[in-house]
């Protein structure tokens, strides 16, 4: 615009403030950048501690389920009860005898777990009692 043979800028009248678009775009190249990084750090650490997590498995549901069988043979554990554990408990193999441990209807029930954890087969063994005192010889019933 010209004002009596003068030139004068558009904006000679404001107060120039604010950002340019160069420096927006590098704040918002800085922020992205950060939170990537604050991102990736935290996917890391938690990869890492659901490496570090050690499976444990319920050793007591084995137990439970032989207490509530009707039904105990001499011998290795029922398939029955075996499928059942193994089922509820994916990845994880159980064997077993049973035994008789008295002469008045006490039995032993001897087993073991087996699962894989942190790349290592890992093995927990335990005994219990059972008592089925119309025990008779190879079958028992409660």
């Amino acid at each position: 615009m010209a004002i009596a043979g003068k030139k004068v800028p558009l904006d000679s009248g404001r107060n120039q403030s604010g950002f340019s678009l160069l420096e927006v775009m590098i704040a918002i190249g800085i922020f992205f950048t950060s939170v990537f990084v604050i991102l990736e750090l935290t996917s890391q650490h938690l990869r890492t501690a659901r490496i570090l997590q050690t499976m444990d498995v319920d050793r007591s549901s084995l137990p439970a389920l032989l207490s509530m069988t009707n039904y105990l043979e001499l011998g290795p554990l029922p398939i029955d009860i075996k499928i059942a554990y193994e089922d509820s408990h994916p990845g994880v193999t159980v064997d077993g005898m049973i035994e008789e441990a008295g002469t008045n209807g006490l039995y032993r029930v001897d087993y073991s777990i087996h699962w894989i954890a942190e790349n290592n087969v890992r093995q927990t063994r335990n005994s219990i009692l059972l008592w089925r005192p119309q025990g008779l010889g190879g079958a028992v019933s409660p």
